[in-house]
């Protein structure tokens, strides 16, 4: 089922759990949502950088990403002031969406205010950022199936270089591997980047993040 609610709904929505006293709908300002594969076997593939920001942005705001939500593992906490949550969904990467829609509807938050969306991009070097208020899918399966289901392609996002699938190479087999020793160096400075970017933009200053990081 496609989402999509429109600002003046979002807000009816919200004068509606005051009256009815849903404080923990009512409390959640942003939702940050990294994409992955669940499972061990995919940790630390160039696929699953948004699982790896989502890790380190919880570990850098003691934000604790357990509870299970939406088919998705999630966690409240506290970003430059501003209240979130961090989600990584469960469904596998290619159907992302539904995890995203769900969490969405549940939290009565509009995708084109108050969702972020990190990821990765193979047509970026590996560590290198880029920072987007909107955008197509570009090839890439998670934010397509998130377009779909949402029915909205303005949403932020933050996107992580993992380097070019190089000739010959099966695109699957290149996003589910693992980085080189100095690729997963560079990652990790970006990851690093990636939260100083995440955190501008929940402060509404996405202008600064793209200015400082694309």
């Amino acid at each position: 089922m496609k989402y999509f609610r429109g600002i003046k709904d979002r807000l009816l929505a919200r004068r509606q759990n005051l009256s009815t006293g849903n404080e923990e709908q009512e409390n959640v300002m942003f939702l940050i949502v990294g994409l992955g594969n669940p499972g061990k076997q995919y940790e630390n593939t160039r696929h699953n950088v948004g699982f790896d920001v989502i890790d380190a942005m919880a570990d850098k705001y003691n934000i604790t990403v357990e509870s299970r939500k939406n088919k998705a593992l999630c966690g409240k906490g506290v970003i430059a002031g501003k209240k979130v949550i961090l989600a990584k969904p469960q469904t596998f990467m290619n159907l992302s969406g539904e995890s995203v829609a769900e969490l969405l509807r549940y939290y009565k938050l509009d995708a084109t205010q108050e969702l972020l969306v990190v990821y990765d991009d193979i047509s970026l070097a590996p560590g290198r950022l880029r920072v987007r208020t909107k955008g197509s899918a570009g090839g890439h399966n998670g934010i397509k199936n998130i377009i779909a289901m949402c029915g909205t392609q303005e949403f932020k996002r933050i996107k992580i270089g993992v380097g070019e699938k190089p000739r010959g190479w099966d695109l699957a087999d290149y996003v589910l591997g693992h980085f080189s020793g100095e690729e997963r160096r560079d990652v990790q400075e970006a990851i690093t980047k990636a939260l100083s970017a995440a955190e501008l933009i929940v402060q509404e200053e996405i202008n600064q993040a793209m200015n400082l990081y694309n």
